[in-house]
């Protein structure tokens, strides 16, 4: 067996663990976003590192609505290039940094139904962690996406011990083995074959349908971003036009 088909089949037995083990846990967490945005309030996610590529595939990208902010820290994100200027050790050693999450919070004015998406597969940083804790102090519920295998037997990186798990209303499990790499190769001594970003991603789009139907279901219809790719499509010019306005007044009391 070839090392793609390898890592294919074994991702696709990860989503399909996926869809046995979590979807309750996705449907709890969607019903805690969309009380949320049918409320006015927003449903932030954030992810330092790789993770903040889930973030943005919540928003903006077609198929998105009004309603959810992707907190992305660029000095946590950025890193490119890996050595030089935004570069790999620069990140990897301020996510360690203890009191930086609540700088980044201190930014933003969270109003009473907001609430909020962590994502780390690891879930031990301690910028993760005290985000997580940050959210919680100002009264936000906190949704999850880790890999339980891996956060839960991994020691703590936070001097007090806590996880993400630990702060967690409803935890989704990525279901990623520790290391989330799936494949072995002789001559290598470390895995290669990531999943954590199908699984995510997996993670985040059933999560975004299943919010969508559920405000539906209270009668509140989703302002979609559409795909503006459909040259002298003049509907979707204005479809865009509206998310852009409905997304600037969905901001309203975040910097008040």
């Amino acid at each position: 067996m070839s090392a793609a088909t390898t890592y294919f089949q074994r991702t696709i037995t990860l989503l399909e663990q996926l869809q046995t083990n979590e979807l309750d846990n996705i449907r709890k967490a969607a019903s805690i976003c969309a009380e949320s945005i049918a409320n006015g309030g927003l449903v932030f996610l954030f992810g330092n590192g790789h993770s903040r590529m889930m973030c943005e595939e919540m928003t903006p990208r077609q198929g998105c609505f009004v309603g959810f902010v992707a907190l992305v820290e660029l000095a946590l994100s950025n890193h490119a290039s890996i050595v030089g200027a935004n570069g790999l050790r620069a990140p990897l050693h301020l996510e360690k940094f203890e009191g930086y999450s609540e700088e980044i919070l201190k930014g933003f004015g969270f109003g009473p139904h907001d609430a909020f998406i962590v994502i780390s597969t690891s879930g031990i940083r301690p910028v993760i962690v005290e985000m997580a804790a940050g959210a919680k102090q100002r009264g936000m519920p906190v949704i999850a996406i880790t890999s339980r295998q891996h956060c839960e037997n991994s020691v703590p990186a936070h001097s007090s011990g806590k996880k993400l798990i630990d702060y967690a209303d409803v935890v989704i499990d990525n279901q990623c083995p520790p290391g989330d790499c799936v494949v072995e190769l002789e001559g290598l001594e470390w895995r290669t074959g990531p999943t954590s970003t199908v699984t995510g991603g997996m993670i985040i789009n059933m999560l975004r349908c299943e919010v969508a139907e559920l405000l539906l279901a209270r009668g509140v219809k989703p302002v979609l971003l559409p795909s503006h790719q459909f040259v002298g499509n003049t509907s979707a010019a204005e479809q865009l036009d509206r998310f852009y306005e409905a997304y600037r007044k969905s901001l309203r009391h975040l910097y008040e």
